[in-house]
């Protein structure tokens, strides 16, 4: 086995472009050490946020042999969470997702079998989408912030981790992030 550095793929929801880019930044320096590749960001203005086949294509453009891509780890936002989590299944089939983050996918079922991490912006989004799948941990947001804050700023974002027994730890969505993308960075692909 060989490890191999990650590959983010963002899936924006319906929003200015520029909070994306907003929100990268507030992980990068979780992520500033890792052997991750620059993300690959879908491009939601011109394309529909929530279509998993125009986010395939988007992939198989830049990276078009699957089986030999590195590492996918998708984290899409509000409407870019359908697409996501469609896409991500069926990427499976041809190479590696080591997961999926849902950031206010609010009723959205997530089902996958790859680990799937929710987070909120509130508490009531978190509690009535945990019925919904994934989330072992998850993250909400408390005190509350409005639903763009969550991508835009996740580095001041501060709330709880959650697990699935109901622990819970007080960190930022950002700190949230980027510690379950290290572990999924520190993961060994298979040989091929």
């Amino acid at each position: 086995m060989d490890s191999s550095p990650l590959r983010v793929v963002l899936c924006p929801g319906f929003h200015p472009p520029e909070l994306t880019d907003q929100f990268w930044q507030g992980l990068a320096e979780q992520v500033s050490d890792m052997a991750i590749l620059p993300p690959l960001c879908f491009p939601a203005p011109d394309y529909p946020a929530y279509s998993p086949l125009h986010i395939l294509a988007f992939l198989h453009h830049h990276l078009p042999i699957a089986a030999t891509a590195p590492p996918l780890v998708f984290i899409g936002f509000s409407a870019g969470v359908v697409g996501a989590i469609a896409a991500a299944n069926i990427w499976q089939y041809q190479g590696t997702v080591r997961a999926l983050f849902a950031l206010d996918g609010w009723g959205v079922p997530l089902a996958a079998p790859f680990p799937i991490h929710r987070l909120s912006h509130d508490a009531f989004t978190h509690w009535s989408s945990v019925l919904l799948g994934g989330g072992d941990p998850s993250f909400y947001a408390d005190p509350a912030v409005p639903h763009l804050d969550l991508w835009r700023s996740p580095q001041t974002t501060i709330g709880w981790w959650i697990s699935r027994s109901g622990d819970r730890g007080a960190t930022t969505a950002a700190q949230f992030l980027g510690q379950w993308l290290r572990q999924y960075g520190n993961q060994a692909q298979p040989a091929p």
